[in-house]
């Protein structure tokens, strides 16, 4: 899904609401989609454009000062500008950047990172970002892709590629998809009594949930998936030399057992 916010400038989180992110036809409808629910609901309230600072927006690919992506893989996007797209959309002033980015510089305004000048915010969802805020600006690099932990290789071989054309990236262990993935695999490699049988679909919650009641399978699993993330935080930690991280998405959810 997407995920929309209405927020007023002081950063308080007015609503907050989604719409399904339709991904056919290399994603063309996203776009507009995005601009005929963020319309509707200014209509609701019966906001004028004159009453919005602007809209911005975080896209899972990098992107540039300039509000151009690279692509998403996940969504069918390729190089566009993203900014000026939705800008016409909408005729409103909007900015954009990678979603990771956009996210860690939210929890520095306002979130897990407030009062922190360096720190790595990772998000882990169907997919793994990143984003780093060193002396309180974000570091985007020649092409807006840094901080992107998820393509970091573990060193841990997987039999499938990664969407981004390389393999074993943590995006492949730690993520929401990875998680499952690790699961069913072990699930087809062994016998053994487990919670997450005949589970079907099978959720990374699922798997979570049942880690912490000790299934042996969804604790293999974890420790699985999570090392590889802990050894990418180790190589930030020796690159950036952040205070802390904070580690935010759907994922983080299951808290400590991660």
């Amino acid at each position: 899904t997407v995920k929309l916010g209405l927020f007023n400038t002081s950063g308080d989180l007015m609503e907050k609401w989604e719409i399904p992110t339709v991904t056919e036809d290399d994603g063309k409808a996203i776009l507009p989609d995005c601009a005929k629910s963020i319309l509707k609901k200014m209509d609701e309230r019966k906001m004028d454009r004159t009453e919005v600072v602007g809209v911005g927006i975080g896209a899972p690919g990098p992107v540039d000062s300039e509000g151009t992506l690279y692509g998403a893989v996940n969504l069918g996007w390729g190089t566009m500008s993203l900014k000026k797209e939705l800008q016409t959309l909408l005729n409103m002033p909007v900015e954009a950047g990678n979603d990771a980015n956009v996210a860690a510089l939210g929890e520095a305004w306002q979130g897990g990172a407030k009062g922190y000048e360096d720190v790595v915010v990772v998000t882990l969802g169907t997919g793994v970002g990143g984003g780093i805020i060193l002396d309180g600006k974000i570091l985007l690099g020649a092409h807006g892709i840094a901080g992107e932990i998820g393509h970091i290789g573990t060193g841990k071989s997987k039999k499938n590629r990664c969407n981004c054309g390389n393999e074993g990236c943590v995006d492949q262990w730690a993520s929401a998809t990875g998680i499952v993935n690790r699961a069913k695999e072990l699930l087809r490699e062994n016998s053994e009594p487990s919670l997450l049988r005949g589970k079907e679909p099978l959720t990374a919650k699922e798997i979570c949930d049942s880690a912490k009641e000790g299934d042996k399978l969804a604790l293999q699993c974890l420790e699985d998936c999570m090392e590889p993330l802990g050894k990418a935080l180790a190589y930030f930690s020796h690159s950036f030399d952040p205070d802390g991280y904070v580690i935010g998405g759907g994922v983080s959810r299951a808290g400590e057992i991660l």
